[in-house]
């Protein structure tokens, strides 16, 4: 799946398309450099998720949980200041990505170690028009 995201207004029909893989695909990896819109487009998300409580984006604390009475604890990490594999493990992050919960990941690469089993890439990019590209692919490991 390819998106082209022009405007914001766009973002509520993209989350419509790509939240059914959400059922098969509990791991979320979003990937994309710094402003290309990978917050966002968790945030937006969460709203179409059920969660209308975001608590902005987890650069510091690395981790926010949310309660979703479809889809139980909703994780959202970013993995941005993570610096070695031990803030991973004292995040959690083996229980985390056990595959029950939902879980989106920013900044992926600081943990691929941990990866395993089916997971969902969203690759985003930011063109010279401000224009996004998101592209959805399915991996497993």
């Amino acid at each position: 799946m390819r998106f082209e995201i022009r405007d914001l207004n766009q973002l509520k029909d993209v989350v419509a398309e790509i939240k059914p893989l959400f059922d098969e695909y509990r791991v979320v990896l979003l990937n994309g450099e710094m402003g290309s819109g990978k917050t966002t487009l968790v945030q937006e998300t969460l709203r179409e998720l059920g969660i209308h409580e975001l608590e902005g984006s987890p650069t510091y604390a690395l981790v926010n949980a949310y309660d979703s009475d479809l889809y139980g604890t909703i994780y959202h990490l970013d993995l941005y200041r993570l610096k070695t594999q031990e803030e991973a493990y004292d995040i959690g992050i083996e229980e985390i990505l056990d595959g029950r919960s939902l879980c989106f990941i920013e900044w992926p690469e600081k943990i691929e170690s941990f990866l395993y089993g089916k997971y969902l890439e969203l690759n985003l990019s930011l063109q010279e028009d401000f224009t996004r590209i998101l592209e959805v692919v399915k991996k497993s490991i």
